[in-house]
């Protein structure tokens, strides 16, 4: 069983009799969910059709359309909420598991009913915040279309108790009741607690950071919480027992992390990573990088970790790199006798360079807040991935000394210029989507939708093409993984604000400027604070968080700023695939079908092989500044 999202927590219908001990939610839909699918559908076509004639207008026809910008930030929030709740009822929200299934039986059930309740305690508390701040912000016009911004985030409250209806459903079907009613007691007594606690809560000043940000966000992350909701509670109770700051505070923060315009290339990069797949171009690029080298040995380790490289600046998300490459090569190398924890473990550590190969929403991100070139970025992050990717590739080849290869044989010319003539048409596309962003043509944005279109007309004409359902069903799973994946951004953003608030960043600066040791001890602490925070948060709420605090004390040292922002990525990669929080370790696990206690062993000395690559780049800047 795979300790991600195997069982349901929230539950589809076709689980006739859904296990109370684990998480998850079914895919087949609810005839009630399927007007929400169409919208969702609607949604992510109409974003990518106005944002392609937002380039045509500006470079076909030299004018812009002032107001696109705005109907798809509106599209946008509203695709967002309406694909979480999708992912809810779809088993698409992110959790972690482990210490769940691992307890015994006869507390299984109460666990299940305990991590449903806080997701609806969450969710109760903070609709009506919600409500208010939709219309709050009916006073706020949009400067095109001068319409209130109440049409835009009033798919906050739409969404959130959308997941109320949903969650509440699953429960009243499934849950056992005595389990159900233990646990609405425990949290609404621990609740009550804390509300008579609340006068005298703020004198225990950072300790309050330890109970609500550290303890309560680790009790439900250990109890199956979906991390977006541990990160929501964490922040919103925090925020409504030691302070009286309004609760509106925390859905505007989720509002600015997660409807951000330059992210709107996250839903489109992860439709192109399906359109690729079902396409088979994904396919084209690994077999074509096996003729090549697939039968040396670790030939097919190198395989894998070459594909990561190059589809990563394809699709612009691990999730899609890993589901890209896993299918087309798991097979053969089960074959030539590689263990699938191995094989995970390689597929985890290998995605985690792909936030340094262009386009990476990370890098574009850390640019703009940190006031660093973005096009600087994007020519440093190539070395930097060639270093990672030369230190995984000496672990597999040492790993891979007892493989055996007696059965593959080197193809001949011909059979590798015919497989080379077939993928030719997709390897175009990461270099097309790489110039495009690094020139300044494009943006990320838009060089998505350029993506998109490209992968389905050459799909269409070379590859196969895609029915018009399966394109249906791509884009309906577009707009559940996008809402899970955006909430999760949302929900970290909160918390990164209240952790401000809490004044722990300030006594980080505060300790960092006084360190001993100079620029040396500065980097190292940065590697270690970056790899707790990579396990912790996504890669952006990180950013936010801490690029405006730490830039400036590495300016002050005569740290190069992207040499210093290579190293902040990298840490941060290393610590997102770091067991037992790291969450893309159990994406890599559920993509690969592998159980994380058992990939959990295989995995270390791969992530150790990286944090040498990391301490390389840390300690030789010119590796960052070569190719600026």
């Amino acid at each position: 069983m795979s300790d991600v999202q195997t069982q349901p927590l929230l539950g589809g219908e076709h689980y006739s009799e859904p296990e109370p001990t684990s998480s998850g939610i079914g895919r087949t839909t609810s005839r009630w969910m399927v007007p929400l699918e169409a919208v969702s559908a609607a949604l992510t076509l109409g974003i990518i059709g106005l944002l392609l004639a937002a380039v045509l207008s500006r470079y076909v026809f030299a004018s812009a359309i002032v107001w696109i910008d705005e109907v798809v930030s509106i599209s946008f929030i509203w695709l967002t909420m309406i694909g979480a709740a999708l992912a809810m009822h779809r088993n698409e929200h992110l959790r972690l598991s482990l210490v769940v299934d691992k307890l015994p039986a006869r507390w299984q059930p109460f666990v299940h009913a305990f991590a449903l309740t806080v997701v609806a305690a969450f969710l109760l508390g903070l609709l009506p915040s919600a409500v208010e701040y939709a219309q709050e912000e009916w006073f706020i016009k949009s400067p095109a279309l001068d319409l209130p911004n109440t049409y835009r985030v009033a798919s906050i409250p739409f969404g959130l108790g959308l997941m109320l209806l949903i969650l509440m459903g699953y429960a009243w079907r499934t849950v056992p009741v005595k389990a159900l009613v233990s646990a609405v007691l425990l949290v609404g007594a621990t609740a009550a607690l804390c509300h008579v606690l609340a006068p005298s809560l703020p004198a225990l000043g950072s300790w309050n950071m330890v109970i609500f940000l550290v303890g309560v966000v680790v009790v439900c992350l250990m109890a199956g919480v979906p991390i977006a909701f541990c990160f929501g509670l964490g922040a919103l109770s925090y925020l409504a027992f030691t302070t009286h700051v309004p609760l509106l505070i925390v859905v505007g923060r989720m509002d600015e992390g997660m409807s951000s315009l330059i992210l709107v290339s996250v839903p489109i990069f992860v439709l192109l990573g399906c359109v690729l797949d079902a396409t088979g171009m994904g396919k084209a690029i690994v077999d074509f990088l096996a003729s090549l080298i697939g039968h040396v040995k670790a030939g097919m380790s190198y395989v894998l970790l070459g594909s990561l490289f190059i589809v990563s600046g394809i699709s612009g998300s691990k999730v899609s790199d890993m589901a890209t490459v896993a299918p087309a090569l798991f097979p053969e190398m089960k074959r030539r006798g590689n263990k699938p924890k191995e094989m995970v473990a390689l597929l985890a550590t290998g995605a985690a360079m792909a936030d340094t190969v262009p386009p990476s929403i990370v890098l574009i991100v850390l640019g703009s807040v940190a006031g660093v070139s973005i096009a600087g970025l994007f020519q440093s992050g190539f070395v930097v991935a060639m270093v990672l990717l030369l230190s995984l590739l000496g672990l597999a080849r040492w790993k891979a000394r007892h493989e055996h290869v007696e059965g593959a044989t080197r193809p001949p010319l011909k059979v590798i210029g015919r497989v080379l003539l077939v993928a030719a048409p997709a390897l175009v596309l990461p270099f097309l989507i790489r110039s495009a962003v690094g020139g300044g043509v494009a943006t990320a944005t838009e060089v998505s939708t350029i993506a998109v279109l490209y992968a389905l007309v050459i799909g269409q004409v070379m590859y196969g093409g895609i029915g018009l359902r399966k394109f249906y069903d791509m884009l309906v799973e577009t707009a559940a993984l996008s809402g899970a994946i955006l909430l999760i951004l949302g929900a970290a953003s909160a918390m990164a604000w209240t952790i401000t608030q809490s004044g722990v960043v300030q006594q980080l600066s505060v300790f960092m400027t006084s360190l001993p040791g100079g620029a040396a001890a500065f980097m190292a602490v940065t590697i270690l604070v970056f790899l707790v925070l990579g396990c912790l948060l996504e890669g952006l709420p990180a950013v936010l968080l801490l690029a405006p605090i730490m830039f400036p004390i590495a300016k002050k040292l005569g740290i190069n700023d992207i040499h210093y922002s290579m190293v902040i990525v990298c840490a941060m990669n290393v610590g997102l695939m770091m067991p037992p929080i790291g969450v893309g370790f159990y994406v890599a696990c559920r993509i690969g079908d592998a159980k994380p206690d058992e990939v959990m062993g295989a995995i270390w000395p791969y992530l150790v092989a990286l944090l040498v690559g990391v301490v390389v780049i840390a300690a030789f800047p010119v590796i960052s500044t070569i190719a600026i």
